[in-house]
């Protein structure tokens, strides 16, 4: 029997759960909408509010697409310019109070860096590539076809006349993203009452490309993280490396501490954070591009309940930022999403399209991945002042001065590190901050001293030290001197 699923949005949920669809079902036809005219090649595109802002694919998340593809996306990506990074010590970060995490020599699980045109151009192509019967097509979604029991299809606009006013499908999966119309299109059906929830800390992003300086082609990435525990806006910043020997630079911060847009404003604020690394690295270095800043919704933390709706339609999933959103800080969006992904294959793989109970299944189990990505953001950002969406609770400051103890334990040990980075990377759950040598590390604390000072070894000095010199010629005629 032949199947046809609908996939709405082309972005990294979309084209990961298209490749689930196919993976389980070889004869199936997916047929992939997306309101955007797709580039050709590793473009940004508005449909992707945050795409030109600094993106991570965790390990968790590179695991689970390479897991949906015949073909190597982590290779590909590689070829195409994209870096793989070791969090145990292929970057330099400045926790919040606690002094610089240590560089270890174990490397810890890995994270692909670059930017999110290049990351979706690749994996675009690897699902067209796989020899799967897939196409994508411009139209925008008005509303779903079938009842409050059962979806059959969805009604569009704005498509090539072939395809018609309505599409009929055995499958429809919604993945278009943080502007999803899922509530909308399931009142239309009868089900309402979805439990909603948004926390925003209004987090800025500022973020200027600039052109990787010679000899600085290994500097490690780096970051100094926001601090959440001292009741001040959230304030940070780092130097992404991404293709085309270049680096990201993003600054972000919450409300009452956003990042300007003009390019001396921006210098001056990441020198002004509590350490001025990133200032001093980019002040030798040549801007490619002017600042670009984004703000407001497509920011916030957002999350629509569907695994606890009360009735659920059959043959109706909804995966990635459509079912939950997260603060872009944490990097942890995209790898959610191809999580989802997964659980969408291996459930088809038990009970096929047509199996009863398909949609809830995957929902609920999209929505576990969901579960440890928005306990992290969310209990960090509602300790931000100004945070609209709700107040930390006991619960919330318990969980926050435990992972403060381990944060600083993790600047000098090993046991401790490997625990942040597990989770981080969206390798382990949760609880695995618990088992016995991480909580016995937080307990105990850092067995080695903090360093207040970046762990450099001393080619990367040099290259800081020759950078910073940038400073000295970075003064306009007629302003006041930059200080740091």
């Amino acid at each position: 029997m032949s199947y046809r699923a609908v996939v709405v949005g082309a972005g990294i949920a979309g084209l990961s759960a298209a490749a689930a669809l196919s993976l389980a079902e070889p004869a199936l036809q997916v047929v992939l909408l997306d309101r955007d005219e797709l580039p050709e090649g590793p473009e940004d595109r508005r449909g992707v509010p945050q795409g030109r802002h600094a993106h991570l694919l965790m390990a968790g998340g590179l695991a689970a697409l390479e897991s949906l593809f015949p073909v190597n996306v982590r290779d590909r990506l590689l070829a195409a310019g994209a870096h793989h990074i070791a969090l145990g010590n292929g970057m330099l970060a400045l926790t919040p109070d606690s002094g610089w995490l240590r560089r270890w020599r174990r490397d810890g699980p890995h994270m692909i860096t670059c930017t999110r045109a290049l990351l979706d151009w690749v994996v675009r192509q690897a699902l067209l590539d796989s020899g799967r019967d897939v196409s994508i097509h411009r139209a925008t979604v008005e509303g779903l076809l079938g009842t409050a029991e059962r979806v059959h299809g969805v009604r569009i606009s704005g498509a090539n006349p072939a395809l018609g006013d309505e599409l009929e499908a055995d499958i429809v999966v919604d993945a278009s993203g943080r502007g999803s119309g899922s509530l909308k299109w399931l009142s239309g059906i009868g089900i309402s009452g979805v439990e909603e929830r948004t926390l925003d800390s209004g987090l800025t992003n500022a973020t200027r490309i600039y052109r990787t300086p010679a000899g600085a082609e290994s500097f490690p990435l780096t970051v100094v993280q926001a601090n959440p525990y001292d009741g001040r806006p959230g304030r940070s910043a780092m130097v992404l490396p991404i293709e085309g020997n270049r680096w990201m630079v993003s600054a972000g911060g919450t409300r009452g501490g956003e990042p300007p847009q003009d390019a001396r404003g921006f210098l001056q604020y990441t020198l002004d954070l509590p350490h001025p690394i990133v200032g001093q690295l980019i002040s030798g270095a040549e801007p490619l591009t002017d600042v670009v800043v984004s703000r407001g919704r497509s920011t916030s933390n957002s999350r629509r309940y569907f695994e606890r709706s009360a009735r659920w339609p059959e043959r109706f999933i909804v995966l990635g930022d459509a079912l939950a959103t997260f603060n872009p800080a944490y990097g942890q969006g995209m790898s959610v999403a191809a999580l989802g992904a997964q659980v969408l294959a291996q459930e088809l793989g038990r009970s096929g399209p047509a199996g009863p109970g398909l949609s809830r299944r995957v929902v609920r189990g999209a929505a576990r991945h969901v579960d440890a990505a928005w306990a992290t953001a969310v209990g960090m950002d509602v300790l931000y002042p100004g945070v609209v969406g709700g107040e930390p609770t006991f619960a919330d400051r318990v969980a926050a001065r435990y992972a403060r103890r381990l944060t600083k334990a993790a600047t000098g040990s090993f046991d401790a590190a490997a625990a942040l980075w597990d989770v981080t990377s969206l390798t382990a759950p949760p609880a695995r901050v618990m088992r016995p040598r991480a909580l016995l590390a937080a307990l105990t604390g850092p067995s080695l001293p903090l360093t207040f000072e970046p762990p450099l070894g001393s080619a990367e000095r040099e290259v800081l030290a020759r950078l910073q010199k940038g400073l000295e010629g970075s003064q306009e005629p007629g302003t006041a001197p930059l200080h740091n």
